[in-house]
């Protein structure tokens, strides 16, 4: 599936349980949690796993998902663990038209599925809602994960030219996606699918 994914395929794996969808936050976002302080914009939230935990820390948390299912899905879970974020259905290729403003974003799995344009749009939507100096906390699929299956791959030379104006790409790190136990669709590496973790701080 390295062609970029339309709608309808999220739809489809949402009806079912989505391979990323674990029940929990991916671990990298968790060995990261005490560098992010302030208020959070959670880019793709799907069913808010990432951004139910930092709001459990205490975070001003704003979810949001072009898909209506995950959001319904996050706020059940916000409701049965009282916590409160905001997650709302909305485009992340749409930013740069929204007012709000956050001290940071976290990204988990987003960047990898736009085509080159859309990833353009979102990266300069990013830079509107990101106070200067607040940080992208950012993990996608890397090029060193093998086959075709899942999401387009990413290398550390496209993510620093994606943030090369306006940006400092502070780091680049080896990382995994967890999917959920017993895949049966997709073949992944041991371990997880490969990833890169980036951490990208806004200037200005």
């Amino acid at each position: 599936m390295t062609e970029v994914p339309d709608k309808k395929t999220f739809e489809t794996l949402y009806a079912g349980q989505a391979p990323w969808d674990i029940g929990k936050p991916q671990k990298t976002f968790l060995d990261v949690a005490d560098q992010i302080s302030g208020s959070i914009l959670d880019a793709g939230c799907g069913t808010g796993d990432n951004a139910l935990f930092f709001a459990s820390r205490g975070h001003k948390v704003t979810g949001i998902d072009f898909l209506e299912e995950p959001i319904l899905r996050a706020k059940r879970k916000a409701t049965e663990r009282a916590l409160s974020v905001t997650f709302l259905v909305k485009d992340a290729t749409t930013l740069k038209d929204w007012p709000e403003r956050f001290d940071n974003v976290i990204d988990c799995g987003l960047f990898h599925v736009f085509n080159d344009e859309d990833r353009k749009r979102y990266v300069a939507g990013l830079a509107t809602i990101l106070k200067p100096g607040g940080r992208l906390f950012l993990l996608c699929f890397s090029d060193e994960e093998p086959g075709t299956q899942g999401p387009r791959r990413v290398s550390q030379k496209e993510l620093h030219e994606a943030f090369a104006k306006g940006w400092a790409v502070e780091s680049t790190q080896s990382s995994r996606f967890e999917v959920i136990p017993n895949l049966k669709e997709f073949t992944f590496s041991e371990g997880g699918p490969k990833a890169w973790f980036a951490v990208v701080r806004r200037e200005g």
